[in-house]
């Protein structure tokens, strides 16, 4: 284009130099374009700003889900009728407190039978020790006697050390048989505690099943009554694979629920799973929440604000220093005097700089307002910065 253009001033000329007898020569003009684009290029003035590390503070808004600190569904252990319900929905209960009981009449004959069974075996135990003590008795008496020659023939006195061995473990014996009857009337007796269902833990009974009459215990799965503990929450977020880098359990974090938009409820994170859902790339946090008041219940869904925290400063620059094309996304850095293209990759956005992840350092100088324009190998010098 600057031979075109040279070769369009010049021929005018010689003309008009042909008419006074005095043509130029066409090398004069190959030699005029030769020196032109063999001069240097000159150096692009740009404004140059430093890459700027500082750490990230910024928060995202996450949803959550509040669930009981502590939930359970009571069963009958025993079978048995419902004899009464001492609590519905929304009863508040102590840990302790009778809820239900049941009534089980065959259970009564059972007691009875195993403690009858237990009084006839403390009875032989009885009678085993009574015969030890005289077997033992005498045998002393003849242990006694055979100090005198004669008195007694030896093969006695051994049959007799034998009977007391033999009467000895009878009695143990006896006394084993006796522990186990008295155990099985313990155990009958444990059972029919269990026709009084009692609360586990202070909370709330959340759901009712059953009514007096029913017939409930090992034979059905029937739940009687669901008891859930509200005056602790857990609140758990699926945190985004990209934020966990910065879960700090013991941080303070709050939260809305739409209930009560006007008011903003805190909790310290407590518990985190350490491991994320193949679904959805997320890793459960908990946060307990004290909730005295119990304007929080079970199974709203709370908007979180989450702290967005990373393990090491971020890199800043300028929105207008990173150039996106269809093939890809970079800033232009100076380097020794001259531009160089670094692929970044955008992350988190503070007023009007950009998070940027890529082959950057702290300090580095890139071009402020940048375009694809400035081609890699471009002399930069740097411009005044614009007021």
């Amino acid at each position: 284009m600057l031979l075109h253009r040279l070769t369009l001033w010049i021929r005018p000329a010689g003309i008009m130099n042909g008419h006074n007898g005095s043509p130029i020569s066409i090398s004069a003009v190959l030699i005029g374009a030769a020196v032109i684009f063999t001069w240097p290029a000159w150096p692009q003035a740009s404004e140059l700003v430093p890459v700027r590390s500082k750490p990230l503070t910024r928060t995202a808004e996450l949803p959550g889900e509040f669930q009981p600190f502590l939930s359970v569904s009571l069963h009958a252990k025993v079978p048995g009728f419902i004899e009464r319900v001492l609590v519905d929905r929304g009863s508040a209960v102590r840990a302790g407190q009778l809820l239900a009981e049941l009534s089980a009449p065959e259970m009564a004959a059972q007691i009875a039978e195993a403690e009858s069974k237990a009084q006839a075996a403390e009875s032989t135990r009885l009678q085993a020790e009574a015969q030890l003590q005289a077997t033992e008795s005498t045998y002393e008496r003849l242990k006694k006697a055979a100090e005198t020659p004669g008195a007694i023939a030896g093969n006695e006195l051994i049959q007799m050390r034998k009977q007391v061995e033999a009467e000895q473990a009878l009695v143990r014996s006896r006394e084993q048989s006796s522990r186990a009857a008295q155990a099985a009337v313990r155990a009958q007796k444990e059972l029919q505690s269990y026709l009084r269902i009692t609360a586990p833990f202070d909370g709330v009974v959340t759901e009712r099943f059953v009514h007096p009459g029913a017939l409930v215990g090992s034979a059905s799965s029937q739940v009687l009554l669901t008891i859930q503990q509200i005056s602790r929450l857990r609140l758990v977020v699926p945190v985004p694979e990209e934020y966990v880098g910065g879960i700090v359990e013991g941080a303070k974090v709050t939260f809305r629920v739409p209930a009560f938009p006007e008011r903003t409820y805190s909790g310290n994170i407590a518990r985190v799973a350490h491991a994320l859902e193949r679904t959805t790339r997320t890793m459960a946090v908990e946060i307990d929440v004290i909730n005295h008041d119990r304007t929080l219940s079970p199974g709203m869904y709370p908007t979180v604000t989450w702290p967005v925290r990373r393990s090491r400063p971020a890199l800043f620059v300028p929105r207008t220093s990173i150039v996106t094309t269809t093939e890809r996304t970079f800033v232009v850095r100076e380097r020794n005097g001259r531009a160089e293209w670094v692929d970044v990759r955008k992350g988190a956005v503070e007023g009007d700089l950009v998070e940027v992840l890529g082959d950057l350092k702290p300090g580095d100088m890139i071009v402020r307002r940048a375009t694809d324009e400035v081609r890699p190998g471009t002399p930069l010098s740097r411009a005044k910065p614009s007021s």
